[in-house]
């Protein structure tokens, strides 16, 4: 592996089952089983073998990682290599003793996430009323001892509630707060058109953030995740395609990023069939788009190229249906109008309509990607 950039961080996505059907959900349109996840003895070797590649952080997610009975025996596993070790949760489901046997495993962090400032953008978002059940987790997990980091994705429907979102991180006890817009894959790419904001309501946003992060200063840290769709330029795909972080699905295929399922065209090994090692420095997935050799023009001749990597692979994909195009999103890219067209309908769209008329358009994360939410 001389040369090959070593991964810092692994995504262990232990399941697709969740209690939440959020409309923005990454989690691809076909979600997985029971059945097909990884059992716990595969589990403990992904993470031995990812140590060994020099990763330090675990970031235990899903769906909802606390279905799992097992998952202290994961994270007890990581403190035993010296991993970092940090759960993503929406909270429903944690309970004080669950809390307690996941820190005495050896939990390093929390992060709670939330769909708004009170229970009806909870049941619009996640078809869930349990609002109740995420202040509730947000007492467990700072009673247990973690730091409690929260999130929210923001779009259309909550991003002028945004004063009032971070008032109700502050007064739960948040320490680090990440607002992030949504980012359009899976399940938010089908309801594109009910999420993406209008350019005055992302501008007027920004104030709140800036306004809130000066006043809050170091008693709460705010971070922003840009809405690509609005910037010149893609993001960095990761800083880079499979250069520092990878992730484990719950069967066991292994991807770049957590959105690399969507590439329907490419074939992900799985840790069923191969050690990480040999999946993070010789398959073809993980070489494909690493570097920048595998450029086309604009890209290959753009003074960006080692910022953006020519941006997200997935967004390219999604939009384009073949992952090595230059990424809509950048002003230069040939398909741009893609991005521009969309952004044109957002901006012309009334985003006057009441909660029950969306609510009737929106595509809810359900098993078959079919069932729309109630």
């Amino acid at each position: 592996m001389n040369g090959m950039p070593h991964p810092y961080a692994l995504l262990a996505e232990v399941t697709h089952q969740c209690p939440l059907h959020c409309v923005y959900c990454s989690n691809p349109l076909a979600l997985l089983d029971r059945h097909d996840e990884l059992a716990t003895e595969d589990w403990l070797r992904v993470i031995r073998d990812a140590a060994g590649l020099g990763v330090v952080q675990v970031h235990f997610s899903g769906g909802e990682p606390l279905v799992r009975g097992d998952l202290e025996k994961l994270v007890a596993e990581c403190r035993r290599l010296g991993m970092y070790t940090n759960l993503i949760t929406s909270g429903l489901g944690l309970t004080e003793s669950r809390a307690r046997s996941l820190v005495s495993a050896g939990l390093n962090s929390a992060q709670l996430s939330i769909q708004g400032d009170a229970a009806e953008s909870t049941n619009l978002v996640a078809a869930s009323k349990r609002f109740d059940k995420k202040e509730e987790a947000a007492r467990i997990i700072r009673d247990a001892g973690l730091p409690l980091n929260m999130n929210v994705v923001l779009h259309r429907m909550n991003l002028p509630r945004l004063d009032a979102i971070i008032d109700v991180c502050v007064s739960w006890g948040a320490e680090r707060l990440e607002l992030a817009n949504t980012q359009y894959y899976g399940w938010a790419l089908r309801n594109r058109d009910l999420l993406l904001p209008t350019k005055d309501q992302l501008e007027e946003a920004v104030g709140v953030y800036k306004r809130r992060k000066a006043e809050l200063g170091k008693d709460m840290e705010l971070l922003w995740i840009l809405p690509d769709y609005y910037e010149p330029y893609p993001k960095p795909c990761m800083g880079g395609w499979a250069q520092t972080a990878l992730t484990v699905a719950p069967d066991g295929t292994a991807y770049p990023c957590p959105v690399a399922a969507e590439i329907t065209t490419m074939n992900f090994p799985s840790v069923r069939d191969h050690d990480l090692a040999w999946i993070w420095a010789k398959s073809d997935a993980f070489e494909a788009f690493r570097g920048t050799e595998w450029m086309a023009d604009p890209c290959r001749s753009c003074p960006r190229k080692e910022m953006d990597f020519g941006g997200c692979r997935c967004q390219a994909f999604a939009l384009t249906g073949d992952p090595a195009r230059t990424d809509p999103v950048c002003m230069h890219s040939p398909d741009h109008h893609l991005v521009h067209d969309v952004l044109v309908r957002a901006n012309q769209a009334d985003g006057t309509a009441e909660a029950e008329t969306v609510r009737e358009e929106l595509v809810y994360r359900r098993p078959h990607g079919s069932a729309r939410g109630n």
